[in-house]
């Protein structure tokens, strides 16, 4: 398929089995530059699944996973970041006895880091390539409002502020595409409406593409330009806020019960 200039991301016919259970099914997905998009589905759906599939974590059974024109499926996560892609995770995942600052200083690290025998040998540019990941990681600190904590250790954060700070992380990855894995998740209404202010300052300022899994309805509707709904692992709906909840498929997805045999629970 021929990628055009604006698309960053295309994924067709992604499978994830796990033996005899299908978790993803003919999955399809295209992101163009700067789109924010939401992937929404009952609990169960497979969201976790295309995430890890996207990311890198899990290789897919079969399909394609195509970035800026390159195939990434079956890359792993480390090859899959040094091409632009980045995440967050729904169990947040920090250096919880390293400060605020060290914690964003590892993520720059990765994309700024400027060599080994530059750094075993202390020498200028080491220093340099420091100082420069120093003043980035406190300017990115003060964006996400969490500057004022650069001194704290991450793991004595409150909930809301280790959520900043994981995103934090993952912007001084340098990415193209953000995946953001329910960054809401056990905040308070005051909490998640920081929350939103944030991912929609750092969507702007940092050009970004966002791909986000959330169960606050609210945030997601009034967040995303665009959304997609899984249930029992395929693609059940595509379309703007407004059509997904005129949807009357989508709706019975939510509101019905039961599950096909054979289907996944991830």
């Amino acid at each position: 398929m021929a990628i055009t200039n604006d698309i960053l991301l295309d994924s067709q016919g992604v499978e994830k089995r796990f033996g005899g259970i299908i978790a993803l099914s003919e999955y399809a997905l295209t992101i163009r530059k700067g789109e924010l998009i939401g992937l929404i589905g009952p609990n169960g759906a497979g969201k976790t699944t295309v995430f890890n599939v996207l990311s890198g974590v899990l290789a897919p059974t079969k399909g394609s996973i195509r970035f800026e024109g390159r195939e990434l499926a079956g890359q792993g996560p480390a090859k899959t970041a040094q091409a632009g892609i980045a995440r967050t995770f729904q169990n947040i995942r920090l250096f919880d006895e390293m400060t605020v600052l060290d914690n964003i200083r590892t993520g720059f690290h990765h994309s700024m880091g400027c060599g080994f025998f530059a750094t075993l040998f202390q020498l200028p540019r080491q220093r340099k390539s420091e100082y420069s990941i120093a003043r980035r990681s406190g300017e990115l600190a003060e964006m996400i409002g969490i500057s004022h904590l650069l001194d704290m250790k991450a793991g004595d954060l409150p909930y809301g502020d280790q959520r900043r700070l994981e995103i934090a992380r993952a912007l001084a990855l340098g990415p193209k595409l953000l995946l953001l894995d329910e960054p809401a998740a056990g905040m308070n209404p005051g909490e998640t409406e920081s929350l939103v202010k944030t991912i929609k300052i750092i969507h702007k300022e940092f050009h970004l593409s966002i791909l986000l899994v959330e169960h606050d309805m609210h945030l997601v509707m009034n967040l995303c330009q665009r959304l997609q709904v899984l249930n029992y692992g395929r693609l059940l709906a595509e379309g703007t806020p407004a059509e997904i909840q005129a949807n009357p498929q989508v709706t019975e997805a939510y509101l019905g019960t039961g599950r096909k045999k054979g289907e996944a629970d991830q």
